[in-house]
């Protein structure tokens, strides 16, 4: 049996058990999309695979919960065809955990100064996430190009959440909440756009990444004294000292 259509029927069995019931012909669709999603994944070459990888590790350092859910639901309904690997997202238990995070972090991440506490302590979870991600584009039967694939979504990962913390801490150097809010939203659009690019256009995402990560490479490195003031910040909120505005 397909894989796709046995974690859909899963998925249908978890909804009627918390009283939400599907019609007969959405259940019966499963078999034919899993069909079509697995055709889809046996056609991806290198090439889309390592953009798939690269999407994942970079977008993780924005929006990790968003990458796992929304990956996840992606493949779940047929919209992205998802190597063996990633189809663990699409689990009813990971979709229902990534779901919940996502709801809490969509709202921490637009709070002038809880953003940079979350980002700073999300760092230790969405860099690691991130190379694990894209390592398991290719699985364990191609072992040297998980590996790699992993060291440059972990590395995409770091410098993503760098650039996001930086500039975040940035932002929160000014009183209005507008601006973190706008912020927020665009990496909530960032994250998920740069998915459906690598899986519909890998070659367009590829020219894009390699000019985006240089200019978050320029951004951190002229923003490091808020980066700094952010890490001041943290180590006082946990030694109790009294929280204040960011200083530079």
């Amino acid at each position: 049996m397909d894989t796709l259509a046995t974690l859909w029927q899963s998925f249908v069995q978890w909804l009627h058990t918390v009283g939400v019931h599907v019609g007969p012909g959405v259940t019966g669709a499963a078999g034919e999309m899993g069909t079509g999603v697995a055709h889809l994944a046996q056609k991806l070459d290198l090439g889309s695979l390592l953009a798939l990888a690269a999407a994942l590790g970079w977008a993780s350092g924005f929006r990790l919960y968003a990458v796992v859910f929304v990956t996840g639901v992606a493949g779940l309904v047929g919209w992205i065809p998802l190597p063996a690997g990633l189809q663990l997202l699409q689990h009813p238990a990971m979709l229902v955990v990534s779901g919940s995070l996502l709801f809490l972090e969509f709202f921490a991440d637009k709070i002038p100064g809880v953003d940079s506490l979350w980002d700073i302590v999300q760092s230790v979870v969405r860099i690691p996430a991130g190379a694990a991600l894209a390592a398991a584009v290719f699985g364990a039967d191609n072992a040297t190009m998980a590996a790699v694939a992993g060291l440059m979504g972990g590395t995409l990962a770091a410098t993503s959440q760098a650039a996001k913390t930086t500039t975040r801490a940035a932002i929160n150097a000014s009183p209005e909440p507008f601006s973190n809010v706008l912020a927020s939203l665009a990496e909530d659009g960032l994250s998920v756009g740069a998915v459906w690019l690598a899986t519909t256009h890998p070659v367009a995402f590829g020219v894009l990444l390699v000019i985006v990560v240089v200019v978050m490479w320029i951004v951190t490195w002229m923003l490091i004294k808020f980066l700094k003031a952010a890490f001041r910040r943290l180590s006082r909120f946990f030694s109790g000292q009294e929280k204040g505005e960011l200083h530079v």
